[in-house]
């Protein structure tokens, strides 16, 4: 519990450094692209439009019910698939942040804890932009603004949490495994086809026992959220308590092993280069 609170008192020290090198990190990532960081939306763009006429168009996939009424498939899919990509890239990126920067470490004089929080910031500016975006869909598509989208705060810093929590686990494993971040990527893509991001996860609900067990996935409670307050179906965090409990117990667990791990090898991440 000490290298938590330790680590987490390094975030709100260095909460401004943090903010500055994220926007490096974004503007250094497409330095090279035409586009420049027009990429960072044209991108998943692109892969939701891929998976909207796969899993819309040619599996005919009808509207899903949300809160009673149904909502379009293309939009059901947008509310999560933003998730989706601000969790994937978060972790993948978040996984290799401390090895691939360990010779600027030897040059920089800041706690390595904050390494993998910049980088996901970095991915935060993307999230906030699809989330914009989406926003602006569901405008012109008739589902307007409501009381409900101020859950998005809570949801937003509740991503944030697990996204950190995970990321010091495995920056620092893949610091010294290196094989460890591609077992990652490769896991990671699991997650897309049983968080409920391609398909409601309502459909299992024949087999309660499966239903139970992957409603367990702090993604899909994540993802739930986001869906509920796009939609204005309910305060989702409050109707579903229980569900809300597991999931700040499951980022407190995660929190503090990964600090004690980080806190643990952090001295000699440098002897790894």
């Amino acid at each position: 519990m000490k290298s938590a609170w330790k680590v987490i008192k390094e975030q709100i020290d260095h909460f401004y450094l943090i903010r500055r090198l994220s926007l490096y990190e974004l503007k250094n990532k497409n330095k090279n692209n035409y586009l420049g960081m027009a990429w960072e939306l044209i991108s998943p763009s692109i892969q939701i439009m891929i998976y909207w006429f796969v899993f819309g168009l040619l599996l005919s996939r009808e509207d899903v019910t949300m809160g009673g009424e149904p909502v379009p498939f293309i939009l059901w899919l947008i509310g999560g698939f933003f998730v989706w990509t601000f969790f994937y890239q978060s972790i993948i990126q978040g996984s290799k942040s401390i090895y691939s920067r360990l010779r600027m470490l030897s040059k920089m004089n800041f706690p390595m804890s904050i390494i993998p929080s910049y980088v996901i910031f970095s991915q935060f500016y993307v999230h906030l932009a699809m989330i914009s975006i989406a926003i602006i869909i569901y405008q012109v598509m008739g589902y307007y603004i409501n009381i409900y989208y101020l859950q998005l705060i809570y949801c937003i810093f509740a991503t944030f949490c697990l996204l950190f929590a995970i990321s010091l686990i495995t920056s620092t494993i893949s610091t010294i495994v290196r094989d460890f971040h591609m077992l990652l990527s490769s896991t990671l893509r699991m997650f897309l086809y049983i968080s409920g991001v391609l398909w409601p996860l309502s459909k299992l609900e024949e087999f309660p026992w499966l239903l139970n067990i992957m409603q367990l996935n702090p993604l899909y409670y994540l993802i739930q959220g986001y869906r509920a307050a796009f939609f204005g179906t309910e305060w989702f965090f409050i109707t579903n308590w229980h569900l809300t409990i597991y999931f700040w117990i499951v980022i407190i667990v995660l929190l503090i092993i990964g600090a004690n791990m980080h806190v643990r090898f952090r001295k000699h991440f440098i002897d790894f280069l």
